[in-house]
């Protein structure tokens, strides 16, 4: 047994080979996002970023779907029956694992859309660092048609990854989408058959494992933050990323690099990583 087995009751964790696969695991729901989710999903994170052996987290679904979104039943039938504090609780749940520790996670992020994307799904999508989904993937914006609009982070999500006309025509219609057209439109880095899923997520993986873990922290966590600040605040910002990656990496990768490509000639920057 793995040393993750059934430790968590709607989420499920294997590491191999510096891979973190996290997986939605409710196949009979279509991995629709419950409160227990929510909070377990909190856990996992926490427990996979202080996992030495894991370097790259993947998150994908169990069975045909990512994520169906948030589960109607548990969500607004038995929380709006309950008080108004626990709805408080309900929300901060969510936002906290996505756009807390999700969105800014200390380790480089893959989301692996294996099949349905819905609603609220498109959150932890958005929050994910990279994105690869299967052509077959199907994607939407459902809310509407049962009455109320995107809920939790969504929209920010598709203002922030998507163009204006697209997300409003498919937040307006909530008509579906497949895989091909949610890479057409920058809601992920690549479509491809659902055959090839893996073995494309695991080259990317590859590829994030073999950097410097600390700068690619420093400027994957940068980008993110500079989007939201001005450019004189950026200023100082980033050279501060840049000093702090610096000051924190053991391995003194640029010093590594610049002794590889000027003294040793031994690299091409452009085109390859210093070797660690």
């Amino acid at each position: 047994m793995g040393q993750y087995d059934n430790r968590w009751q709607t989420v499920k964790v294997t590491v191999e080979q510096g891979i973190a696969w996290v997986s939605f695991n409710r196949p009979e729901k279509r991995n629709a996002m419950s409160p227990t989710l929510n909070r377990e999903m909190r856990d996992v994170l926490e427990t996979v970023e202080q996992d030495a052996d894991a370097r790259v987290l993947v998150l994908t679904g169990e069975g045909s779907a990512w994520t169906a979104g948030m589960d109607l039943k548990e969500y607004f039938r038995e929380v709006d029956a309950g008080p108004e504090i626990l709805q408080e609780r309900i929300r901060r749940d969510a936002s906290e694992w996505q756009w807390k520790l999700l969105r800014f996670y200390s380790k480089p992020t893959i989301a692996m859309v294996n099949g349905w994307c819905f609603g609220g799904g498109f959150s932890p999508l958005v929050a994910c660092d990279l994105a690869i989904c299967a052509d077959e993937a199907t994607f939407g914006l459902s809310e509407i048609n049962w009455g109320i609009p995107p809920g939790n982070l969504v929209s920010k999500a598709m203002a922030d990854t998507v163009g204006h006309r697209e997300s409003l025509y498919y937040i307006m219609t909530g008509k579906t989408f497949d895989g091909q057209k949610a890479a057409q439109m920058g809601l992920v880095n690549k479509s491809v058959p659902l055959a090839q899923l893996r073995d494309e997520v695991v080259l990317l993986a590859q590829d994030l494992l073999d950097k410097n873990p600390v700068v690619l922290r420093a400027a994957k966590n940068g980008f993110k933050r500079c989007r939201e600040l001005t450019w004189e605040q950026n200023e100082d910002y980033l050279y501060a990323k840049l000093d702090q990656a610096q000051l924190r990496d053991p391995e003194h990768g640029r010093a590594q690099g610049l002794k590889q490509f000027l003294d040793d000639k031994s690299i091409k920057p452009g085109l390859q990583a210093y070797k660690r």
